[in-house]
């Protein structure tokens, strides 16, 4: 059976990363950006075309999935939330409530989440990736979420200084 895991680029360098990957077995990524790439030095190995040279060169596969990502409209929805709360993007814990309930019902719901499932090598670690550190504050954790009810799945959040989280 396919194991779901979860990662963030914050609080990883490009090293940690891929090691992080490497060690849970992951051999596929699935990047659930809607733009993908992350501002500044630090992370810029994360940007699409590093990031993906990176794993070809550690054996592990990339998938784009557009369609699980959010709009800039939701973004916005939840940077402003952000700003309301008075916490930065790379500080963030939690997603706000109405972002949590309009991403699930106009991009979650709708999605084929089976025909991904199907489409996703057997007996593989497949890591759903976004850039917040806590899969909390990040849409991942409702597609996670979606995956653990809907079709029984484990799920493992990965974190950068602790090895892994495994969500009941």
């Amino acid at each position: 059976m396919t194991r779901i895991l979860t990662i963030g680029v914050y609080g990883f360098t490009a090293e940690t990363f891929l090691d992080t990957l490497a060690t849970a077995g992951v051999t596929l990524l699935l990047d659930l950006r809607q733009r993908r790439g992350v501002r500044g030095p630090d992370y810029s190995w994360a940007n699409s075309l590093r990031l993906q040279s990176a794993l070809a060169a550690t054996d592990i596969g990339y998938r784009h999935i557009r369609n699980l990502a959010p709009t800039t409209e939701l973004r916005q929805l939840q940077y402003r939330e952000d700003d309301r709360r008075g916490v930065g993007k790379r500080n963030r814990v939690a997603l706000a409530p109405e972002y949590t309930e309009r991403y699930t019902r106009e991009i979650l719901t709708p999605f084929d989440l089976d025909a991904l499932v199907a489409g996703l090598p057997t007996d593989a670690s497949v890591a759903l990736f976004c850039v917040e550190r806590d899969a909390g504050a990040c849409h991942r954790s409702l597609v996670a979420a979606r995956l653990r009810t809907d079709l029984g799945m484990a799920i493992t959040n990965l974190h950068p200084v602790s090895a892994m989280t495994r969500e009941p």
